[in-house]
């Protein structure tokens, strides 16, 4: 498969990169600032310099073409609401229309564990517009005639990854990007994931096993 990875310098893209590739992809990793380039290639990943903020959807559409699956893992980090927008929603959006356009069926969303229309964050929170982009672009996303999947993981830490997950419990947990990765991974493989919201925390099932078991 050929997988294009978007936010290819993120932490959680920086461990999905490997796994990929030890599972025989081919991995394109989309970045904005080019002084990432060497770490992204040392994850694995040939990298891609374009700033998505600006593309539009017919250069996403060109970007894409020729590949198999499209993976978001992207974010402008908070703290800027309009950039926020731009980024979490805006191109995000931009990217599932690029992918239909481009004939890349498969597209698999990185977001987070509370990410819905009515997701409850407070209007005066700093995190209130991050919550609103992201719950816009995964509603959107399910609108569409891709092959897609929602991934929302609990809390990300930094800890080693244990291969295991606990799926559709109760907010408020963690879990490690490196199992967040882990998941990526075993949802493109897995077409029963097509077309599910996927909420996790860290546990004790396998993850192929949990995602097999939300079918």
């Amino acid at each position: 498969m050929h997988v294009v990875v978007i936010g290819a310098n993120g932490k959680v893209a920086r461990l999905l990169g490997p796994m990929l590739d030890q599972q025989g992809h081919r991995v394109t990793g989309i970045i904005r600032n080019p002084s990432h380039a060497d770490d992204v290639t040392g994850a694995a990943m040939h990298p891609v310099v374009a700033d998505v903020e600006t593309l539009s959807t017919e250069q996403m559409t060109e970007l894409f073409a020729g590949n198999d699956a499209v993976v978001w893992s992207a974010g402008a980090g908070g703290g800027n609401p309009v950039r926020t927008r731009a980024v979490d929603r805006d191109a995000a959006i931009r990217s599932m229309d690029a992918a239909a356009a481009a004939g890349v069926d498969r597209y698999v969303m990185v977001s987070f564990f509370g990410s819905r229309v009515d997701h409850g964050v407070p209007a005066d929170s700093g995190f209130f517009p991050y919550a609103e982009a992201k719950a816009a672009a995964d509603e959107y996303l399910r609108g569409t005639t891709l092959a897609w999947t929602v991934l929302g993981p609990s809390g990300l830490t930094n800890d080693p990854g244990l291969g295991t997950i606990a799926v559709d419990e109760a907010d408020g947990g963690q879990v490690p990007r490196a199992d967040v990765a882990a998941v990526v991974v075993a949802t493109l493989a897995e077409p029963e994931t097509i077309g599910q919201t996927i909420t996790f925390n860290t546990g004790t099932t396998p993850v192929a096993e949990a995602l097999r078991a939300t079918s």
